[in-house]
């Protein structure tokens, strides 16, 4: 989950400003948590909170969440729904915020069928097109299967055969003519190229964010696959991301952390 959250910090001074430059500057004055991070511990509250035998409230929790942390870059669909006095409904988006906070649930499950039906709840809380909901669930899947030992060409091939995502064009290839976009089906596979051509964690966030697009989405993404893949997160990136979110949410990441992942996280706190 860190490693979501990580690739959307170090993404977030370059979503507007986008670099095709793979030694850029990871952690520059203003890097900071956006609506990614937000909302993707929006989604591991509702896991942590649920009780033996009910489905986690993802609906409940993202409302909360952003409304507490308003203006994170939340898209402006996002927020006229958000505003709105019914958020019992869905708005139809295909944008990526359905893939951009699913993390979690990858990370959670023990089988396949549980992670996938999840992240399709938790995207038709707001993307409930079905583009967004295929992106939430192709991003699940894929650090299921990550965090499950499956090598790069069965989860490349996975997300092809039933997500029909292609997922083997040439890194290169795609960021010399990538560009800005906020759909799901021009994020999700360009993160997974951005997985599958790398060799380690910052390699994967590195290429992800040079790339270019919507860095911190694609940061998001591209670092909880990356983190479910390779096990480990250099620790000056793990110990600075987690500086730079807040107590509240710092005490979300550490306690699924300890949960679902073993890991204590034992970061300064922000002052």
């Amino acid at each position: 989950m860190l490693g979501s959250i990580a690739g959307d910090i170090i993404g977030s001074t370059y979503e507007f400003n986008n670099t095709k430059d793979y030694n850029f500057e990871l952690f520059p004055r203003n890097s900071n948590f956006t609506d990614d991070s937000v909302l993707t511990c929006a989604v591991a509250e509702a896991i942590l909170n649920s009780k033996e035998g009910e489905l986690p409230d993802y609906r409940t929790n993202i409302v909360k969440f952003a409304r507490k942390y308003p203006g994170r870059g939340y898209g402006g669909g996002f927020k006229r729904w958000l505003s709105s006095k019914d958020t019992d409904m869905p708005y139809n988006s295909f944008g990526n915020g359905s893939a951009m906070r699913v993390g979690p649930i990858g990370f959670v499950f023990d089988n396949l069928f549980d992670t996938q039906r999840e992240a399709k709840r938790s995207a038709e809380v707001s993307h409930n097109h079905p583009e967004g909901i295929k992106g939430a669930m192709a991003v699940a899947t894929a650090i299921y299967k990550a965090k499950q030992g499956s090598s790069k060409s069965m989860i490349g091939n996975y997300l092809r055969l039933h997500y029909d995502y292609d997922v083997y064009r040439k890194y290169e290839d795609v960021k010399k003519s990538y560009y800005f976009n906020e759909t799901c089906q021009e994020t999700v596979p360009e993160a997974i190229i951005a997985f599958l051509d790398s060799g380690n964690y910052e390699d994967a966030i590195r290429k992800a964010i040079s790339m270019g697009g919507d860095s911190d989405t694609i940061g998001c993404i591209v670092g909880g696959i990356a983190q479910a893949y390779y096990k480990d997160i250099p620790e000056y990136i793990k110990n600075t991301a987690f500086t730079i979110l807040d107590r509240d949410l710092q005490k979300i990441v550490s306690e699924f952390s300890y949960k679902y992942l073993g890991e204590k996280l034992n970061a300064p706190q922000r002052i």
